[in-house]
């Protein structure tokens, strides 16, 4: 016999009430929202209801906000889709650019200082440019050519014209061969070291291209060489012996524009190109001045220190343990390299460093070889041409038959940028 107490407590848990299991269920009929409008008015004899039809699938369409947030948001990685390049018609030879550069100046009398050009020149393992600036235009502009004089309007007047243009050129490439309606473009975003208006670029290559009014436009200037497109209109100038690095820049800048589709989970219909799957921003350490630039009367005026391509170099190893740890990737002859070419030495510098094989760094090379610097668009130059040479050689990937890549981009800071890239199987 057991007390009442007894049978209470033994009908009472310890612990708290829990759902041990759920079921469900439904009728069988199932019903699609998207028909259910039309099949509603039929079955109730109400289909001459005409405008209370209309409301009523109005209705049906409604979501909630946390739809409306789902649907902006990708699943996948911001994916490459297109690109597109532009360069100015004018193509000038690195060989004879000396002999050019001092007689549109007016400096042939500086003869010790055309020497030190022209070392400077075959050095650049540049082989051509292409300039918008012609012997016409600058013969036109004659303060364009003279060192430190006041030319900023006129310099101005061209590029807020030109830019676009050359804009509208690279992005009408990359359209076309995306193959989708421009009205599915959603974000512009227009990156320049040349001219500052307003309303600026972005809004011009919007009305260029026909873009949709509502389209989010973002615009970055003077971001240099690791944001674009880049006109050498701002920075030419005649030559000085007081200040040496703007002779460095007349050497290597060339124009030139690119542009990429970028989206995410490609349609049947696109033809993706590359995944970005990450991306990191750094100022090196005791850089301060290693690359600047000032935007003056006599145009933009860039100061170098010598020692820029050891700070990247000193730094490029932590950027890319950073950058690659996570995926176990510490060999990097095992990825393919994007990497902007500012130059020779640090191209040289950066390989010694990493002890990289020539061939790693050959689609940078030959960038720099067929266009020289042009700043920051000089990546996606480079992005075009591996994805192509590596169709053309049937090398398995976009990505010279490698899984992982990176782009580095240098810039004024000193900043470095960093994104690990994912190629394709084609």
């Amino acid at each position: 016999m057991v007390s009442v107490e007894e049978i209470r407590k033994a009908q009472r848990a310890e612990g708290p009430a829990t759902v041990m299991a759920i079921g469900t269920a439904t009728p069988p009929n199932c019903v699609d929202q998207s028909t259910y409008p039309d099949y509603y008015f039929r079955i109730t004899n109400s289909e001459h209801m005409t405008e209370l039809k209309e409301k009523f699938k109005r209705m049906s369409r409604m979501v909630s906000v946390e739809e409306i947030r789902n649907a902006q948001r990708a699943e996948g990685p911001a994916t490459v889709m297109a690109i597109g390049t532009a360069t100015p018609p004018n193509c000038v030879d690195q060989s004879t650019y000396p002999d050019y550069y001092f007689r549109i100046t007016n400096s042939e009398h500086m003869t010790e200082l055309k020497e030190k050009f022209k070392r400077m020149c075959d050095k650049s393992m540049i082989k051509k440019r292409y300039m918008y600036l012609n012997e016409e235009i600058l013969k036109e502009n004659p303060s364009v050519c003279a060192y430190m004089a006041p030319s900023l309007d006129a310099r101005q007047d061209m590029v807020v014209v030109e830019v676009p243009k050359l804009g509208k050129e690279a992005a009408t490439k990359a359209i076309k061969e995306w193959g989708q309606p421009k009205s599915k473009i959603t974000h512009l975003i227009f990156c320049t070291t040349s001219g500052v208006d307003m309303p600026g670029a972005d809004y011009q290559l919007t009305k260029l291209l026909g873009l949709r009014p509502s389209v989010k436009r973002y615009m970055m200037y003077q971001q240099g060489c690791f944001a674009g497109g880049t006109i050498t209109a701002v920075t030419f100038r005649g030559p000085t012996d007081t200040h040496l690095d703007s002779l460095v820049g007349q050497a290597l800048f060339g124009d030139g524009a690119a542009a990429v589709i970028l989206g995410s989970d490609p349609l049947p219909a696109e033809k993706p190109l590359f995944e970005l799957v990450w991306t990191a921003q750094t100022i090196l350490p005791d850089s301060e001045g290693a690359i600047d630039g000032h935007l003056r009367e006599v145009g933009l005026t860039f100061h170098l220190l010598k020692d820029v391509p050891g700070l990247i170099s000193k730094n490029i190893q932590k950027a890319l343990v950073e950058a690659f740890q996570p995926l176990g990737i510490d060999d990097y002859n095992s990825i393919f390299w994007i990497a902007h070419p500012g130059g020779p030495a640090i191209l040289d510098q950066v390989e010694a460093k990493l002890g990289l094989k020539p061939e790693k760094m050959e689609a940078t090379r030959h960038v720099l070889s067929e266009y020289g610097n042009m700043s920051s668009a000089c990546v996606l130059f480079i992005l075009d041409q591996m994805r192509k040479k590596s169709i053309e050689n049937g090398l398995g990937t976009t990505g010279e038959g490698l899984e992982w890549g990176v782009l580095f981009g240098f810039g004024p800071g000193l900043t470095v940028e960093t994104v690990v890239l994912r190629s394709v199987t084609v």
